[in-house]
């Protein structure tokens, strides 16, 4: 599926699924369940790599598990989910020719057609627009922006009118320069559903309501596979704690069974 895809689909109605895949088995997983988008995301830094935030991936991580990713689908490629990826931490803020060769290399090495970026501020537009007129396309993300974590925590975004029409001029002009579609984190419901409907691009919702033309979440926090979920991404079944209770009953089993020791004989060592 093409990117630009996406936007037929928000002007036909149809609700736009993304989730998350890491490896070959959860991508695998993610194409059968039929979303539309499989991204691979920074968030595998926090839930595969074990790290407190998406900041320490790097480039050649999110080329590895992306591969894994498109080793995963099991259909034939027209059939295969859109595959975006996150351009990771300092991957794109140091200037355009960098963005360009790192998003060029997980596209060229993978099965990934386009890439998502953070923010919108005037030096992240000059990266997204170069990218655009290279061929790359470019999904945008404003709001909760993970990789501004120190700067802006986790906390809700655009809470007020002020910090709504900075995000609502932003959003325009990631549309103007050509984005295929925004992703909107942890903001208000009711401005997210307006974002929807002054944006001609799709509006994927994460943290933001219902009613945005699309929504993604982390696979793994919908499974119930991490300890801890945001308040947005509730698990549909505790994974976690099914699969400690199984493999803990597997565990007792086997460490109770016993069997009769055997005698052996001693062998004369042989002479070499």
């Amino acid at each position: 599926m093409l990117p630009n895809e996406l936007i037929r689909f928000k002007n036909c109605g149809k609700q736009i699924t993304i989730l998350t895949a890491w490896d070959s088995l959860s991508s695998a997983i993610v194409q059968e369940a039929g979303a539309d988008v499989v991204l691979v995301g920074d968030s595998l830094a926090m839930f595969v790599h074990g790290h407190s935030t998406t900041l320490p991936i790097t480039i050649e991580q999110i080329l590895h598990h992306t591969q894994a990713v498109c080793r995963g689908f099991i259909n034939s490629t027209h059939k295969q989910p859109l595959v975006v990826c996150d351009l990771p931490f300092l991957s794109y803020q140091c200037g355009e020719n960098k963005a360009v060769e790192a998003a060029g290399s997980l596209l060229k090495n993978s099965c990934a057609a386009a890439v998502k970026i953070e923010g919108a501020e005037p030096e992240v537009i000059s990266v997204i627009e170069r990218l655009i007129r290279m061929g790359i396309p470019v999904m945008g993300h404003l709001g909760l922006t993970p990789q501004s974590v120190n700067k802006l925590g986790y906390r809700r975004q655009a809470q007020n009118k002020l910090e709504q029409e900075k995000l609502t001029s932003q959003a325009l002009e990631i549309e103007r320069i050509g984005c295929f579609a925004l992703v909107v984190e942890h903001i208000p419901a009711d401005f997210a559903s307006k974002l929807s409907n002054i944006l001609k691009i799709p509006v994927i919702g994460i943290g933001a309501g219902d009613d945005c033309d699309g929504q993604v979440r982390v696979t793994a926090d919908l499974l119930g596979l991490t300890e801890r979920q945001p308040p947005f991404a509730q698990p549909l079944i505790n994974l976690r704690a099914l699969s400690i209770e199984a493999l803990k009953g597997w565990v007792k089993e086997k460490s109770n069974y016993s069997k009769s020791p055997t005698k052996s004989k001693s062998q004369p060592i042989s002479d070499y």
